[in-house]
C-alpha cells in the first residue's frame, strides 16, 4: 500500500501561532527554508519526515497531532450539507472540499454553522412554529447540536477534565475504592448519601444536603450518578473556566454542556485514563471483561474506549454510536476516518439495527465503506430497565469499531476471515452522499450521480445509477 502524503497545514500554522513564532524563526527552528515553510502552511507540499522528528524534538509536540480526524470531519460533514436538496447540482469535487477543509477549516465550519441556521429555519417554517414573530423567535443553533458538536471536534478527549478525574480515581485507591472515597468526600461537605425508590435516577437537595440515588437503577449507574454529581460540586471552577473557552451561543447549550463535562469526569474517574487504557490492552478490548474489572456498563465501557485520545498516549482510534429503535443517531463520536450523518439515521447496513433483534448477544461485522476503507466493528443491545412493573424500558443498541489493521488488538477479530474480501459488507455513511449504484437499501437517490429511469424495466431500485 502507498504511503499517503501527510498535508497539515492548518495545524502547523496552529502551532507556529501557540507558540508566537514568526515564520522566518519557525523555520529556522525545523531546519527548512522560508519558503519552503510557507508552501507546507499553504498546503502546497506536505509535511517532511525532517519538519516532523524537529517538532517532536524541538517542541515535544504529539506528532499524531498532524492527522487528527479534524480535516476528515469537517469534509464529512460539508459532503452532507452539500447533499440538501437546496443546493440542487451544486457538488463540488472531493478535492475542492478536502482542500477547504485543510487550509480554510474556520470558513468551513461557519458554512456548517451557517447551513444548522438555515436547517432551523425551515423546519420552524414547515411546521407552522408558533414561534414566528414573536420576541423570541431568533434563528440560532440548537444547543443539543452546538454541545454534540464541540465534544465532536475536541475529539471527544477534555484533558483537564480528564486529568483532574484521574487524579481522584488515583487518591481512591487508598481509600478503600471509587465509591467510599467518592461517598466519604461527600461526607466532609456534610452531603447525605441515600439509598431510596424513586423514580429520578438520582436527586439532590443542596438546602439539606441530602443525595438520593435510586434504588431501582443497576449499581453500575448508581455509582456513576455518584460520581456526576460530586463532579458537579467539586469541579465548578474547572468546568467553568472550560465552558468560557467554548463560548457557546446560549445559557441553554452551556448547562447542556456542563452537564456533559461532568458525565464525562465521572466516566474518567470510574475508568482513570492509564489504567483503563492498559486493561483495555491486557483484555484485548473485551468489553465485558473490562465491564467487570471497573463496575462500569458495557456502554459506559464503550463510550469511554473512544474517549482514549490524549496527546502522547493515545489508544485505538475507535467509532462509537448509539442509536434507538428507529435508528436515530443519539450518540455519535469516530476518532477514525469513518464519520457519521448529521442528520438522520444510521446506515441500515450496519449491525448495530440488528443488535436489536438479538438481545444479550454481541454482533460482528467487517465493513467497507464507499472510500475503500475496511473496519471491523462490534453491535450490541443495551436495553435500560425502568426497575419497576410498568416503568418504561429505554431501548439503544450501541456500535464499537476501529480499521481493520487494529484488529490485532480486538478479541472480537478472533476467528474472522480478513483476508476475504468478500468477507467485508458494502456500508455507507448518508443515502445522499453514497456512491454505491446497487445498494438495495437505498432510500434516496446520490447527489452526485445521474439517473435512469426506464418505464419498461423495475429493478431492485425504481431507477438505475449512472
Amino acid at each position: 500500500m502507498a504511503t499517503q502524503k501527510l498535508y497539515a497545514g492548518a495545524k502547523l500554522r496552529e502551532i507556529r501561532t501557540r507558540m508566537s513564532l514568526t515564520q522566518k524563526d519557525f523555520a529556522a527552528k525545523l531546519g527548512v527554508s522560508l519558503p519552503y515553510l510557507n508552501q507546507m502552511e499553504n498546503n502546497n507540499r506536505p509535511v517532511s519526515t525532517t519538519v516532523v522528528l524537529a517538532l517532536a524534538q524541538e517542541f515535544g509536540i504529539d506528532v499524531t497531532e498532524l492527522s487528527t480526524g479534524d480535516s476528515e470531519r469537517l469534509v464529512s460533514d460539508l459532503r452532507e450539507i452539500l447533499a440538501d436538496p437546496v443546493f440542487a447540482d451544486i457538488a463540488p469535487p472531493m478535492a475542492d472540499l478536502r482542500l477547504t477543509a485543510s487550509n480554510a477549516p474556520a470558513l468551513a465550519r461557519a458554512f456548517i454553522e451557517l447551513h444548522r441556521a438555515y436547517r432551523q429555519t425551515h423546519e420552524r417554517l414547515a411546521s407552522l412554529d408558533e414561534a414566528l414573530g414573536r420576541e423570541d423567535a431568533r434563528v440560532q443553533t440548537s444547543p443539543w447540536d452546538e454541545v454534540r458538536d464541540f465534544f465532536h471536534y475536541c475529539d471527544n478527549y477534555i484533558d483537564a477534565v480528564d486529568r483532574a478525574a484521574e487524579s481522584f480515581a488515583g487518591q481512591a485507591e487508598t481509600a478503600g475504592g471509587i465509591a467510599a472515597h467518592a461517598e466519604g468526600v461527600l461526607n466532609d461537605m456534610r452531603i447525605v448519601v441515600a439509598l431510596d425508590d424513586i423514580e429520578d435516577l438520582r436527586r439532590y437537595d443542596p438546602e439539606t444536603g441530602r443525595l438520593t440515588l435510586s434504588s431501582r437503577a443497576a449499581p453500575e449507574t448508581r455509582l456513576f450518578q455518584l460520581l456526576l454529581q460530586l463532579a458537579l460540586l467539586r469541579q465548578e471552577k474547572l468546568f467553568e473556566a472550560t465552558l468560557d473557552f467554548a463560548r457557546f451561543q446560549s445559557e441553554e447549550a452551556r448547562a447542556i454542556a456542563k452537564i456533559g463535562l461532568a458525565n464525562y469526569y465521572a466516566g474518567a474517574a470510574l475508568m482513570p485514563y492509564r489504567t483503563f487504557q492498559q486493561a483495555a490492552q491486557d483484555y484485548r478490548h473485551d468489553l465485558e471483561r473490562l465491564s467487570r474489572h471497573f463496575g462500569a456498563s458495557i456502554e459506559q465501557i464503550a463510550h469511554r474506549l473512544s474517549t482514549l485520545q490524549r496527546p502522547g498516549a493515545k489508544g485505538i482510534p475507535f467509532f462509537f454510536v448509539r442509536v434507538d429503535q428507529a435508528g436515530t443517531i443519539t450518540k455519535r463520536h469516530s476518532a477514525t476516518r469513518l464519520q457519521f450523518a448529521r442528520f438522520g439515521g444510521a446506515c441500515p447496513l450496519w449491525n448495530v439495527h440488528r443488535a436489536f433483534e438479538t438481545p444479550g448477544r454481541f454482533l460482528r461485522q467487517l465493513a467497507e465503506t464507499p472510500d475503500g476503507v475496511r473496519y471491523i466493528s462490534i453491535a450490541c443491545d443495551v436495553s435500560k430497565p425502568g426497575g419497576a412493573f410498568g416503568a418504561p424500558v429505554r431501548r439503544y443498541a450501541i456500535s464499537l469499531g476501529c480499521e481493520v489493521r487494529h484488529a490485532g488488538s480486538l478479541v472480537y477479530a478472533d476467528g474472522l476471515d480478513m483476508s476475504n474480501a468478500r468477507a467485508f459488507e458494502p456500508i455507507g455513511i448518508s443515502c445522499r452522499i453514497c456512491e454505491r449504484p446497487t445498494c438495495h437499501q437505498r432510500s434516496v437517490p446520490p447527489l452526485e450521480r445521474r439517473l435512469t429511469i426506464e418505464s419498461d424495466r423495475r429493478g431492485v431500485l425504481p431507477y438505475q445509477v449512472r
